[in-house]
């Protein structure tokens, strides 16, 4: 197999801006884009490839054909069909909803076997006195936080982070999280789009009634430990891979390159997914090459054993993979 492209799915949300498109050198006339999701095995909203002879075909035509080939034999064993990451850019001109998202053995239970959703945040942009909100600052009980929704004090109790380009958010399942106006954000996560909405500044959706919230769902996802950070620290270097996240359902790196960087992909058993978030390159895979510019992600299938990064002048990516 050979690296794949594929065409990505814009959403227009209540809160979104005029971001994206540009960033991505795309044409659209839609308006407030808040997502575009680069590749999805989500049902219902599954990727297509862009271009090639397997042009058409969707990710989840592509997994249930080749299986451990493109997404590697152990993930395969573990997921199946469907492919494993939901991988976005964010454009958040307003703030999103307080949320939470419910761990795999609740979404289980409740939504018909599905999986859960543990996510990253890695901030691309960041307006003046922009900033994230992140996990609890304080204990509190199930009741007081149904109170603190109740009375809208709930933003009373979480932690806020002002951020610039490069910030690095690790979000497990079950730590209260909201994107805030201002932020362009690339997301990785589990394939999952089951989101509990804690809170919503009780506005009106696009439709111009009030968003569903799910404060009681929420109540049972939510893990109330207070951690004394929830920011992922890290030192950035040029030339090398950084590894920034590391958990069961995905490992993430950060390149800021100016040289020629090669890889060994045989011994990690796992599709490879990289997101260019600025400059522009070639990926020589198995000494066949594809271009890739700011904004585009390209899968790279398990089969394949190396790969090179080559900047054109400058390339900065992040890739992902199931250890």
């Amino acid at each position: 197999m050979y690296p794949l492209k594929f065409k990505p799915i814009l959403k227009t949300l209540v809160w979104g801006g005029e971001k994206i498109a540009p960033y991505k050198g795309i044409e659209t006339d839609q308006h407030k884009i808040g997502e575009s999701w680069e590749l999805s095995g989500v049902k219902g909203n599954e990727s297509v490839i862009a271009e090639g002879p397997l042009e058409g075909k969707t990710i989840a035509e592509l997994v249930k054909q080749y299986k451990g080939e493109l997404i590697g034999e152990h993930v395969y064993e573990n997921t199946g069909d469907e492919f494993p990451l939901l991988v976005k850019f964010i454009d958040a001109l307003q703030d999103l909803s307080i949320q939470v998202h419910p761990d795999d053995e609740l979404a289980a239970a409740r939504h018909n076997g599905s999986k859960g959703k543990t996510e990253m945040w890695y901030v691309v942009d960041a307006a003046p006195g922009a900033h994230l909100l992140v996990g609890l600052k304080e204990k509190i009980t199930p009741e007081i936080y149904a109170e603190k929704v109740a009375d809208g004090t709930i933003t009373d109790v979480l932690c806020r982070y002002d951020v610039k380009p490069g910030d690095v958010f690790f979000l497990p399942a079950g730590r209260i999280h909201a994107i805030c106006g201002g932020c362009f954000i690339a997301e990785i996560q589990q394939t999952s789009d089951i989101t509990y909405r804690i809170f919503d500044y009780n506005r009106p959706g696009l439709d111009g009634k009030p968003r569903e919230v799910h404060t009681e769902l929420a109540k049972d996802a939510i893990d109330y430990t207070v951690y004394k950070d929830y920011r992922t620290h890290y030192s950035p270097v040029q030339d090398e891979e950084q590894e920034i996240v590391s958990c069961p359902y995905f490992t993430t790196s950060i390149y800021d390159l100016t040289l020629p960087y090669a890889k060994d992909l045989s011994g990690i058993d796992s599709f490879l997914v990289v997101m260019c978030l600025s400059g522009s390159g070639t990926l020589e895979v198995d000494g066949e090459e594809v271009s890739i510019g700011q904004g585009e992600t390209v899968l790279i299938p398990a089969s394949a054993d190396d790969i090179c990064f080559i900047p054109d002048d400058s390339l900065r990516i992040l890739t992902s993979y199931i250890r």
